[in-house]
Parts: structure tokens; sequence; C-alpha cells
């Protein structure tokens, strides 16, 4: 028994999370027996926390219809492929490319990746890490993963290796942690493109790219050549970081890649004896960028020796303290990036839908 007030309700409900009605296409099922109502409902980014928010307004809304004495919301996360550059293919089993950057080193950009990475995973991804870094590849050592990739069954392309649930490629894997990597630009990026398109990538919804730092030519080849979804900025509140945030901001402009948003990492320091805050690197810093170049900041993150010993253990704040404020940062920031792509216009080009249930 179909019920084409309760469809008409659910495709006009503001979705809490986007601030836009639903729509036909997020309908998935709906069904009525007797005065229970059931329906199944398809949204574009992982539900396991901001689903509750959708679940609890459905309720409400379809349970004032008359005639309905009860409602069952099933929801399911179905995140699709999104924009890119201009005149890029779409990467065989990615759905989003995320770069993560920062315009200079020491940051925190790397800490930033890793955790985003596993902080979508929690939220019901399906994610994946590429460690861009080829100078200094970390990824390996904060995941904590040993070992050297195996070739596909496919014989063309690499199994990428599993840290906390991540399919994860890196530099680090096929050399000597402490061989130097003494090559110049055009082999960086010939080295980057292999690893990212020879590695047998599963089903991802995004791929989290751990960028090198700074603005130059091997940066710059890779926003041009690889297909980027949008890019997360990772500064401090300093001066100095913020001049060199503001210059890898304006690379992606040029290229066609959206900021998603912008993070800012030790924005205070906690005392780890005592517990007092002070914002040792400055103050604002980020907010102000943002409001200079229309974008938004997405979460700020304290300098805080936690988050360096949980890395430096091969198990991340999110792994290691997943209930803890830090983690729940870190999610807050995966749910903003997650909602930020799912708004972006779709990429009609690669087409392998998926729907997994997150929520009921």
């Amino acid at each position: 028994m179909s019920n084409p007030a309760a469809e008409a309700r659910l495709q006009g409900f503001i979705d809490p999370n986007t601030g836009k009605p639903l729509g036909p296409k997020a309908l998935q099922a709906l069904s009525q027996d007797q005065g229970h109502l059931s329906v199944t409902v398809a949204l574009g980014y992982p539900v396991a926390t901001l689903g509750e928010a959708v679940i609890q307004g459905l309720r409400r809304e379809l349970g004032s219809i008359e005639g309905v004495t009860a409602v069952t919301v099933t929801l399911v996360s179905r995140i699709k492929a999104h924009a890119v550059q201009a005149g890029l293919a779409p990467i065989r089993g990615i759905r989003n490319v995320i770069a993560v950057a920062s315009g200079k080193g020491g940051v925190g950009k790397s800490t930033t990746a890793v955790n985003l990475a596993l902080a979508l995973q929690a939220e019901g991804a399906r994610v994946g890490m590429l460690d861009a870094d080829i100078y200094g590849p970390s990824q390996p050592t904060m995941l904590g993963i040993r070992g050297n990739p195996e070739t596909h069954e496919d014989g063309e392309s690499m199994k990428p290796l599993m840290g906390h649930g991540l399919q994860t490629m890196s530099v680090g894997f096929l050399i000597d942690p402490d061989q130097p990597m003494v090559w110049r630009g055009p082999m960086v990026t010939q080295a980057l493109e292999q690893l990212l398109r020879d590695t047998h990538w599963d089903d991802l919804d995004y791929l989290i790219v751990d960028m090198p730092p700074g603005t130059g030519d091997v940066q710059l080849t890779l926003a041009q050549k690889v297909p980027v979804t949008g890019a997360v900025i990772v500064t401090t509140p300093q001066d100095i970081a913020l001049l060199d945030a503001r210059k890898g901001f304006k690379m992606f402009e040029k290229v066609g890649v959206p900021i998603l948003g912008v993070v800012e990492n030790m924005s205070t320091h906690v005392c780890s004896n005592c517990g007092h805050e002070e914002p040792i690197f400055g103050k604002g810093g980020a907010e102000r960028m943002c409001a200079d170049f229309g974008t938004e900041l997405i979460g700020a993150l304290p300098l805080d020796i936690r988050i360096r010993e949980q890395t430096d253990s091969g198990r991340p704040t999110v792994i290691a303290d997943p209930h803890g404020s830090l983690a729940q940062t870190y999610r807050k920031i995966a749910q903003r990036v997650a909602l930020k792509v799912a708004q972006r216009s779709e990429n009609p080009s690669v087409k392998f839908p998926k729907i997994v249930v997150q929520n009921t």
C-alpha cells in the first residue's frame, strides 16, 4: 500500500544536515501496512552520526500524517562521484579524491590527513589513504603498517596495504626506511602517478591524499593531473604558516579544485599537567583567512601531546581514543568534509553505485 501524502512530505523534507529538500531521488522504498509506514531513504554522505537527525525529523514529519500510527525509517548511504577538474578522467575504484595540503611543512598536515581518513571511515564510508609525500612518507608509521605491496590477481596492479581498515599506499612501503629520496620533480610526479593509478583501490567512497608540503612544481603538477573533488588546507594560527597556506589556497583555485575547508592545527596549547590552554602561535589567523577567501573553518585542534604520542605509536587519535574530545573534533571535521562533497555537482562519467545500510 503506497501513500502519496507520505511521498510528497518526504520529498519536501528539509535535510537538517544540508538545509536542502531530500527530493525524489532520495526515496528508495515506501510501504504502509495498516498504520505502520516504512520508508527507505538514500543520502549522499555517511550516516553513522549524521543520520540520526534525519531519522528523528522524518519520524516527526511522517508521523503527523493522518492514519499513520508508527514510522520506521531506514537510511542508506549512497556516496556518488562528484565533479573534478575539467579534462581529467576518474580513477578506477575511487569515487572522490580529497587532497589534504599545506603551504609549508610542520603544521600537522599528515596527522590531520590520517585522522580525517579514519574519521570518515568511522562515519561509515569506505576510505583509502595515499601518502603522496615522496620525500618524507609518514603514513606507514602513523598507521602502524609494515611490509611490501603484493601484486593483484590482475597481474598489473598492486594491492594496497591495510591499516586500521584503510586501504593504504605509500612509497614508504617500497623503499628502506633510511633511504633518502634524492629525486628531481619529474621523477617524483611519475612515481606518485604510478602509486595512484597502479594501485588496485577497491570501491572507495573517498581517497585521502596526504600531499607534499609547499606549492612548487611537484604540487602544481599533482593538482593538474590528479582528478580531485576538493581540498582541505591545514595551517596553524602563526602568520608565517598562514602566508604559505594562502599560497596553497591560490594554487588549488588556479587549477579548478574547490577548497572544502580549512583546519587550524595547534590552535591552542594544552598543558599536560594542569590543562591550561594558551594560543602560543597566535589567535584567529585561520578565521581571518577563511573570511578573506570565502571559505569555511571546518575545525580547530589543540597542540596536545596525546595527538603526537598516539600517532607516533601507529594508533592515531580516532583509533586510540575514539570517544575522546579530540577524536570527536576529527569526526566533526570529517562530517563537514563529507557534506561539502555531497553538495558538489555529480560526475556523470563514474557509474559504480553502492548502497550500504548504515542506520535504522
